[in-house]
């Protein structure tokens, strides 16, 4: 198993999940804090919310797990919420920023 290419891939995946209030893909936006691919292909995935009461917290995780469980290779996902450290603007990728005219 190549764990870079699996990670590649789950990005790739993470790309495709949206914020609904921001229509910047959650990976640019900086929401993914931690990728962890192991050895028995099981994944885990370390990741925020804009805000504690996001109109998501329930579903965005629940994608996430859903999306990743799916890329060929994984063998389980398994999506862990923080609000440590908290989620700002200056996590978006430069390509956030530009789409969201903040550059």
């Amino acid at each position: 198993m190549d764990k870079k290419k699996l990670e590649e891939d789950i990005i790739e995946m993470l790309k495709t999940v949206f914020d609904p209030e921001i229509p910047v893909d959650i990976y640019e936006l900086g929401l993914i804090y931690e990728i962890n691919v192991r050895d028995d292909a099981n994944v885990e995935v370390l990741m925020t919310l804009t805000t504690p009461n996001c109109p998501v917290a329930e579903s965005l995780p629940q994608e996430v797990e859903d999306k990743v469980a799916k890329v060929e290779g994984v063998n389980n996902a398994a999506v862990t919420i923080t609000f440590e450290p908290p989620w700002d603007q200056e996590m978006m990728s430069e390509e956030a920023k530009l789409e969201l005219g903040m550059l």
